[in-house]
C-alpha cells in the first residue's frame, strides 16, 4: 500500500476513534431504607429510576443496590464496615456514629428525608401517662437505647417524669421491627403491650378501639423535628462528588414529587410496600399538615445536645452544619 495512503488511513482512523464519546464512569452504590412511610423519597427515587435518570444527565452510569434493615445500628455496622454507602434512619443513629467517627472515618448527614411525630400508643387501659408503666410492660421499638423512639422516650421520661429520669423506662423496652411490633401489640397474645413507632404502623394502632396514644414526639421536642435522615462516610462523599450531586437531583425531584403528586406518591409506595392500608388513608398520612417533607434539617439540636449531656455520645455542637456534609449546609436547617 502507498505509504502516504496508509498514513491517511491511519490519521482518519486515529481522528474518528478520538471522536467517539468517552464511556460512561460506572459507580456501584449500596443505599439503605427502612420501614415506614417516612421512606417514601427513597422509595420514589428506587420505583421511578431517578438516580438513573440523573446519573445520564450528568453523563454517568449507576448500578444502585437497595437494602433494607430495621434499624439504624445494624447500618451503622455495614456503613463501617464498608458494606454500605448511603445509610436512612432515624436521626440518633446518625449522631451516633456521627460523634464516634469525627477523628477518623468522618460520618455525617448527607440530607433529611422527612419531619413527622412518633407516638408512643398501648392497648393497656391502665396506661394514660409514662409513670403508669412498670416493670410487667414491654415496649417495642426498633433499637434498644439507639433508635429515635427509644432517644425520645428517655427525653420524654426526663421531661414527664423529672430530671435524672431520663432511664427510667429503658428497662421496658424491647428491640422490634415496626411490622413486628404491630402485630405483636395488636396480636393480644404477645407481652408487648405498647409500641414507640411511626407512621404508618402507629395510624393503623390507632384504628384499634383499644389503642390510645401516651406520647407525642412533638409535644416533647416542643415542636416538628426530621425523623428520617440519610448518611454517609467522608471517603464515599468525597471520592463520588458527582454522584452526591445525582443523589440530591434526585432526592430533590422525588420530594417535589410528593408535594405535587400526593395521589400518585401514595399509590406507588403502597404497591412498593404492599400496605393494608387504603388509598385515601396513605395520601391523607403523605398530606397530614404535621408531616414535612424536606431535605433541610429540623430540630437535631435538641436530640445532639440531650445525648451529649447524658453520655450517650461524646462529641456536642452548637451549629446543626456540623452534622452534615455541604450537601445542604447552605439551609436554614435547625
Amino acid at each position: 500500500m502507498n505509504t502516504r495512503l496508509f498514513s491517511m488511513i491511519a490519521a482518519l482512523g486515529i481522528a474518528s476513534f478520538a471522536a467517539l464519546p468517552a464511556s460512561a464512569e460506572a459507580i456501584k452504590v449500596r443505599l439503605a431504607k427502612q420501614f415506614g412511610i417516612g421512606y417514601l423519597p427513597l422509595t420514589l427515587i428506587e420505583e421511578q429510576d431517578l438516580l438513573q435518570k440523573h446519573a445520564a444527565a450528568a453523563g454517568l452510569e449507576v448500578e444502585a443496590e437497595w437494602l433494607r434493615f430495621t434499624g439504624g445500628s445494624g447500618m451503622n455496622e455495614a456503613l463501617l464496615s464498608g458494606n454500605l454507602d448511603l445509610a436512612a434512619g432515624g436521626t440518633p443513629p446518625m449522631l451516633t456514629i456521627w460523634a464516634r467517627t469525627q477523628n477518623n472515618l468522618r460520618v455525617k448527614g448527607v440530607a433529611a428525608l422527612s419531619s413527622m411525630p412518633l407516638h408512643l400508643i398501648t392497648t393497656d387501659p391502665e396506661i394514660r401517662e409514662l409513670a403508669d408503666f412498670d416493670r410487667s410492660d414491654k415496649i417495642a421499638l426498633p433499637a434498644v437505647k439507639t433508635s429515635i423512639q427509644a432517644i425520645t422516650l428517655q427525653m420524654a421520661a426526663e421531661k414527664y417524669l423529672g430530671e435524672g429520669r431520663h432511664a427510667d423506662l429503658d428497662a421496658f423496652t424491647v428491640s422490634m421491627g415496626h411490622p413486628d411490633a404491630q402485630l405483636a401489640l395488636l396480636g393480644g397474645q404477645s407481652e408487648i403491650n405498647a409500641h414507640f413507632g411511626s407512621p404508618p404502623f402507629q395510624n393503623l394502632e390507632m384504628k384499634d378501639e383499644r389503642a390510645h396514644k401516651v406520647v407525642d414526639s412533638y409535644d416533647v421536642l416542643g415542636g416538628p423535628h426530621t425523623f428520617t435522615v440519610v448518611w454517609s462516610r467522608a471517603k464515599f462523599v468525597e471520592k463520588n462528588p458527582e454522584f452526591m450531586k445525582v443523589f440530591m437531583a434526585a432526592l430533590d425531584e422525588s420530594i417535589a414529587f410528593i408535594k405535587a403528586n400526593p395521589e400518585e406518591a401514595a399509590r406507588i409506595w403502597s404497591e412498593a410496600e404492599s400496605s393494608p392500608m387504603t388509598q385515601e388513608e396513605v395520601v391523607a398520612l403523605i398530606t397530614d399538615e404535621q408531616t414535612r417533607w424536606t431535605t433541610t434539617p429540623e430540630r437535631l439540636l435538641p436530640y445532639v445536645n440531650y445525648m451529649a449531656r447524658v453520655g450517650l455520645i461524646q462529641q456536642d455542637t452548637s451549629d446543626w452544619r456540623d452534622l452534615f456534609f455541604d450537601t445542604v449546609s447552605g439551609a436554614e436547617g435547625s
